[in-house]
């Protein structure tokens, strides 16, 4: 990360002033739960877990005080009942950043961390249109640009969940690389909800609305873009291993060809799609975050952007 005017707004703070900042605890999760819940090729640890993410527990604590307190002094103020809301994270970051591992990790740390609270975890990829719709309109090759997204529908959706009433929401599928038929995914009246995508902080043209008015707390994981191609590439690589049996997969079709062959078209997949969509639309949202977690190489966290 350059620092520029960009991140003016934000405090930087080194992993060992970071881990200082919550007491020691145990890490709420055993080695064998963490490791179910790692993407493919992410890497992280329980000293992570101590070091970077019970800190980030601590801080999400302290703004969800803050929103109970603010919403107990407005209802006084307005001389109306307190309406319970669930308490919105939003996860953005690059494909194949580990935003998934990130989002997974907290739902299982606020859920023990908050031990009556029910955590629901959604992942923008519901959102996507499906691929004959994509097709159709001639922009298969652009999915995950913002033009392949029902942004309508995702704003509806948080919406809806922010006033407290029962949603459901298609379900994507990696393996099969669409909207699965017939499968809805049901949110009911959460505590805290976690909305994980790259289109996170992004925002539908000509409409008022912004998706980050109605997160309560925010975060972007950042990285330099070629340690993101690095992990990127290796996790296409699992993929193929992944689908070598499995015809059923949309993997499977690379399968066949030769391995060499197959990464070459994987690279240039990420440089003319994926690196595109990264610089242009997803990269220059980072600044609406709350904060900010740093990679270098390996997945490591050594910084930490916290809003000012």
């Amino acid at each position: 990360m350059t620092n520029t005017n960009e991140f003016i707004n934000f405090d930087r703070i080194s992993r060992k002033t970071w881990k200082n900042l919550h007491q020691k605890a145990q890490p709420l999760l055993t080695e064998k739960e963490l490791e179910s819940i790692k993407s493919l090729n992410d890497r992280i640890s329980i000293q992570d877990v101590r070091e970077v993410y019970l800190p980030l527990i601590s801080l999400i604590q302290i703004y969800k005080r803050t929103m109970d307190n603010l919403s107990f002094s407005k209802s006084i103020f307005l001389k109306k009942d307190v309406v319970n809301r669930p308490f919105i994270i939003g996860v953005s970051g690059s494909v194949a950043v580990g935003k998934s591992t990130t989002s997974r990790l907290l739902q299982l740390l606020l859920s023990r961390t908050f031990k009556d609270s029910k955590v629901e975890l959604v992942t923008t990829d519901g959102f996507l249109y499906p691929n004959h719709v994509l097709e159709a309109e001639k922009i298969l090759n652009r999915k995950g640009f913002p033009e392949s997204y029902d942004m309508e529908a995702l704003l509806n959706f948080l919406d809806t969940i922010k006033n407290g009433t029962t949603a459901q929401i298609p379900v994507y599928s990696h393996e099969i690389y669409d909207i699965v038929p017939d499968k809805l995914q049901t949110i009911k009246a959460p505590d805290f909800l976690i909305i994980e995508g790259i289109n996170v902080f992004q925002n539908p043209q000509n409409n008022r609305l912004y998706m980050s008015d109605y997160y309560d707390f925010s975060i972007y994981i950042d990285a330099e873009n070629d340690n993101i191609e690095k992990w990127y590439l290796e996790r296409f690589e699992s993929l193929l291993d992944l689908a070598e049996t499995d015809t059923k997969n949309y993997y499977h079709r690379f399968t066949n060809a030769p391995r060499q062959e197959i990464m070459q078209f994987a690279k240039d997949i990420w440089k003319s799609i994926n690196l595109v969509n990264l610089e242009k639309y997803i990269e220059p949202t980072r600044n609406r975050a709350e904060l900010i977690l740093h990679k270098t190489e390996n997945h490591k966290i050594d910084e930490i952007y916290l809003k000012k």
